[in-house]
C-alpha cells in the first residue's frame, strides 16, 4: 500500500467525519444537555459504529451491500426514523420547555444509553456505509494485503476517535454548557431542525 493512498483515505475521511452531520449533532446535543460522561459515551458508540463499517468495507461487506440496495433501503428507513424521533424529542423541549434540569437529563441518559444511541446513529447511517465502501474501492487495489487493510482500519479508527471525542470534550466545556443552560430552548430548536434535516437527507439519498 502506498503512503499516498493512506493520506488520500485519511483526508477524505476527515472531511466527512469532521463536517456537520447526525454524529456531530448528536454529540453536541448529548454533551451539552447530559454532560461530559454521556457525551464521551455517545462518541464511543459512534466510533464503534464507524469501526464496524470501516472493517466491513475493508473485507467486502460494503460492496456486498451496494450490490443489494434493498438492504441499504432498510438501513436508510431505520436511520431516518431514529433521527426523526430525536428531532421530536428536541422539539418538545424547544416548544414546551419541559422543565428538565441538566442533572435530570444526565440521570435519564446514562453512559450505556448514550453509547447505544451513538452506535445506533452510526450503524443506521447509509452514507457512512457507502463512504467506506467507495473509499476503499477507489484508493486500494483488490490485491491489498490483510496487513495493509488493518493499518488503514486502525488509522481511520484513531482519526475518528480524535474527532468525535474532541467534539464531546468541546461541547461539554463548562463555559459552553453554562451558555447552553441559559439558552436551552433555542438550542433544542436548532437540534430539532438539524435532526429533521438529517432525516430528510437520509430518506432522499440514493
Amino acid at each position: 500500500m502506498q503512503l499516498s493512498s493512506l493520506i488520500f483515505i485519511l483526508t477524505s475521511a476527515f472531511m466527512v467525519t469532521a463536517s456537520p452531520g447526525p454524529a456531530s449533532l448528536s454529540i453536541a446535543d448529548t454533551s451539552l444537555g447530559s454532560g461530559r460522561h454521556a457525551g464521551l459515551a455517545l462518541a464511543a458508540g459512534i466510533v464503534t459504529g464507524s469501526l464496524f463499517w470501516s472493517a466491513s468495507a475493508a473485507f467486502g461487506l460494503g460492496a456486498l451491500m451496494k450490490a443489494y440496495p434493498w438492504v441499504l433501503d432498510i438501513v436508510r428507513y431505520l436511520g431516518a426514523g431514529y433521527l426523526l424521533w430525536l428531532a421530536v424529542k428536541s422539539a418538545q423541549v424547544a416548544i414546551w420547555d419541559l422543565g428538565v434540569s441538566a442533572n435530570a437529563r444526565t440521570d435519564r441518559l446514562g453512559g450505556l444509553q448514550a453509547y447505544q444511541r451513538g452506535l445506533l446513529i452510526h450503524l443506521t447511517n447509509p452514507k457512512t456505509i457507502l463512504f467506506f465502501a467507495s473509499i476503499y474501492a477507489i484508493a486500494l487495489p483488490a490485491d491489498t494485503s490483510l496487513l495493509s487493510l488493518a493499518i488503514v482500519v486502525l488509522a481511520l479508527l484513531i482519526q475518528s476517535s480524535l474527532i468525535f471525542f474532541g467534539y464531546a470534550l468541546l461541547f461539554s466545556d463548562a463555559r459552553i454548557s453554562s451558555f447552553y443552560k441559559r439558552s436551552r430552548r433555542f438550542f433544542s430548536g436548532v437540534f430539532a431542525l438539524g435532526f429533521g434535516a438529517a432525516a430528510f437527507k437520509v430518506l432522499i439519498s440514493a
